[in-house]
């Protein structure tokens, strides 16, 4: 494990945090939430690192972070209007959306659903990390799954310590409410997970949403 001090704000990418994704290793990294664990979304064997060192139950999707649209289409198979429309508003930020996946992706990643999650994140070292891998990276957070989300690079390494290859340490994060998730598979579409992003602040862009449970 290698922790490195990086500045947030910026898109400036460690060679060595890029390398070790691209050899199919995980990265941990601070994002406008907490801190997240980094594996190449495509890769089935990263993928499947990420699951171990979560203890994450197989069957639960991991939620994918892009640089721009062009990355979101190359998880998604197809992009309703009204999917468009919220990323438009709202990214980069904090909203997750669920649409349908492309094919070829590991099952894993999904968890054998044909839906995936996708965020274009808002701390610029995230969305450099997505750029300089020229992929799509799972962006769940860094943590034995059920503990709490990380805000700072001493709580990565305490509690997931060797399984993580590099640590890029940016100091604390706003440790804010996670990331609103609205699935757009559905008509309306639904907000299956209040977060940050509000439902009237969702209803300005699609006035049809239902929330949580409705």
């Amino acid at each position: 494990m290698r922790i490195l001090g990086v500045d947030p704000r910026s898109s400036d990418v460690p060679h060595a945090a890029t390398r070790a994704l691209l050899d199919g290793g995980l990265v941990a990294f601070p994002t406008d939430t907490y801190y997240a664990l980094g594996a190449v979304a495509t890769n089935a064997g990263a993928v499947a690192r990420v699951f171990a060192a979560k203890r994450r139950d197989a069957g639960e999707p991991l939620p994918v972070l892009v640089a721009d649209q062009d990355q979101w289409r190359a998880v998604a198979d197809a992009l309703p209007e009204v999917a468009l429309r919220l990323a438009e508003r709202f990214w980069p930020g904090a909203l997750t959306i669920v649409s349908r996946r492309a094919p070829y992706l590991p099952p894993a990643l999904t968890g054998g659903r044909d839906t995936i999650g996708v965020r274009q994140p808002r701390c610029a070292l995230a969305i450099g990390l997505c750029r300089a891998v020229g992929a799509p990276l799972v962006g769940t957070s860094a943590n034995t799954h059920g503990q709490p989300a990380p805000v700072s690079a001493a709580e990565v390494a305490l509690d997931l310590g060797a399984s993580v290859d590099v640590i890029l340490d940016g100091g604390r994060c706003p440790g804010a409410r996670p990331s609103t998730i609205v699935d757009v598979t559905q008509t309306p579409p639904r907000i299956v997970r209040a977060g940050l992003i509000g439902p009237g602040a969702l209803r300005e862009v699609l006035p049809e949403l239902q929330l949580v449970g409705s």
